[in-house]
Formats: C-alpha cells, sequence, structure tokens
C-alpha cells in the first residue's frame, strides 16, 4: 500500500478543511477509545500552537482512497523529568487497518520527536500491541482526579 504522509505543525498548518477533516477522523476512527471532537481540536490546537502551549505536531497518512490515518503528538516543555512528548492520538481508518498504516504514523511521529516520548492506551486496546513492539514499555499506572466543572 502506498502512503504519503503530510507533517503539519506551528510553521506548517493545516487549512480550516485539513483541520476540520482531521478532527472528524479521530473522532469517528478511535471509536471508544477516543474524545469528542471539542477535545481533539484543542489537542490540534496545542500541537499547532494555535493557543500558548509548548507546540508539538500532526502527521496524516493518505492512501488512495484518502485519509487512511492520523497522529496528533504534543510537546510536554518537562524535558529531564517527563518525556519531552506525549502521543495524544493515533488512528488508523477502519478499511486500512493490519496493512501497516499505523505503523508507519508510529515511526513517523517517532523519527520526528526528538525527546521521549509517552503515551496512554488501555489495557483492552488492540494498538497496545503496536505499541509494544515499538518499544514501548509500561512504566506506571495512571491515576486521575477529574473535577466537575463548577462554573
Amino acid at each position: 500500500m502506498m502512503i504519503e504522509l503530510n507533517v503539519f505543525s506551528h510553521s506548517h498548518l493545516p487549512s480550516p478543511q485539513q483541520t476540520s477533516e482531521l478532527v472528524a477522523f479521530l473522532f469517528d476512527q478511535l471509536d471508544q477509545y477516543g474524545d469528542p471532537p471539542d477535545q481533539i481540536r484543542a489537542c490540534l490546537d496545542y500541537a499547532m500552537q494555535n493557543r500558548q502551549s509548548f507546540g508539538g505536531f500532526a502527521i496524516t497518512a493518505h492512501d488512495e482512497k484518502g485519509l487512511a490515518g492520523a497522529t496528533i503528538v504534543n510537546a510536554t516543555g518537562m524535558k529531564g523529568y517527563i518525556p519531552e512528548y506525549i502521543l495524544v492520538y493515533i488512528a488508523t481508518h477502519r478499511r486500512a487497518r493490519g496493512q501497516g498504516v499505523g505503523k508507519q504514523l508510529l515511526q513517523a511521529a517517532l523519527d520526528r520527536a526528538d525527546g521521549d516520548v509517552a503515551l496512554h492506551v488501555e489495557p483492552d486496546n488492540p494498538a497496545r500491541f503496536l505499541y509494544e513492539k515499538a518499544g514501548f514499555r509500561s512504566k506506571y499506572l495512571e491515576m486521575r482526579l477529574q473535577r466537575q466543572n463548577t462554573n
């Protein structure tokens, strides 16, 4: 399968149409492992430095049928004690799964990141095996305190 990768960053922003397509793609293709579109857009805005942030990047993969995969990686600004990057979203289109698109996207993201990379994955997510093959190891059990919005 021939894949074309496009990299977006603060110096090469996606168009409004590409932004909408990327957000809709991730929302649709991540299924139960994803987030609402407004959270995906906020992540992309962070990566593109459309808001105060340390930046990051997004990569899209296209095949002959269109968008086949996408990832968004945010820079943490915490070099030395937390990984410099967090891979927030990565997804492959249902029609392209099992054809190496996710592996290519992941490798492109790791090649572009100039420091350590962290990610969160649910234990039952099949993509976990891709991450383990790429060298990711479980270091901590994550715990969260989620506060109710009290506006």
